[in-house]
């Protein structure tokens, strides 16, 4: 089995927490499990931030000096546009990324930043439902509204928020093993039973 890897993820100002935390941890637990590799944030410079839900977060590296990754991970958040979309230096970034990485991921609207960076051109991918519009007015791209997370190539694309750890999960069961990722699950204990699922 592979060792553990070099996962990095880009956060920003307002960025949804949900989106990066639940694929972080299953990252983390991933890596733990086989002995070494490391989880890292990083951010256009060092500069704390806060999520869109209020949670301070300082990154661990900036674009100049962030490691070389295995898997970057890009999440999203409700104000895409204004944090991340209309950023050109972290666009330039992840464009950049695409050669280097072995998976690159968008969570959410995180997959719009794969769309302005021109990764999702002739692809199929899915993002927020909220924003699938957004990926239907560009003819380059096959959407796919009905799946929980889409891979195509080395890129894979998640809805919203929660379905960032079902594609989390579904990664690390390619890179490693199925059985990996399940005993991944089940120290997360992760087995949704949401509520009013069921209502009468």
């Amino acid at each position: 089995m592979t060792k553990g890897l070099t996962y990095g993820i880009f956060i920003y100002e307002q960025v949804a927490e949900l989106d990066f935390v639940g694929p972080l941890q299953v990252f983390a637990v991933s890596n733990q499990l086989l002995g070494g590799g490391r989880v890292v944030t990083i951010g256009q410079d060092a500069t704390p931030l806060r999520g869109v839900g209020g949670l301070q977060v300082i990154p661990d590296y900036s674009f100049e000096d962030a490691p070389k990754l295995d898997v970057l991970l890009l999440p999203g958040t409700a104000e895409i546009t204004e944090y991340a979309l209309g950023n050109d230096k972290a666009i330039d970034w992840v464009r950049e990324q695409y050669d280097k990485v072995d998976w690159m991921t968008g969570v959410c609207t995180g997959s719009l930043i794969l769309q302005k960076a021109g990764l999702l051109k002739g692809r199929k991918a899915t993002t927020h439902w909220m924003l699938m519009e957004a990926l239907a007015n560009d003819s380059g791209i096959r959407e796919l509204p009905g799946m929980r997370y889409v891979r195509d190539g080395k890129v894979v694309t998640s809805q919203g928020i929660s379905a960032g750890i079902d594609m989390a999960l579904w990664l690390v069961g390619e890179i490693h093993t199925p059985d990996h990722a399940r005993t991944v699950r089940k120290i997360l204990q992760y087995d949704p039973a949401p509520p009013y699922g069921a209502e009468v």
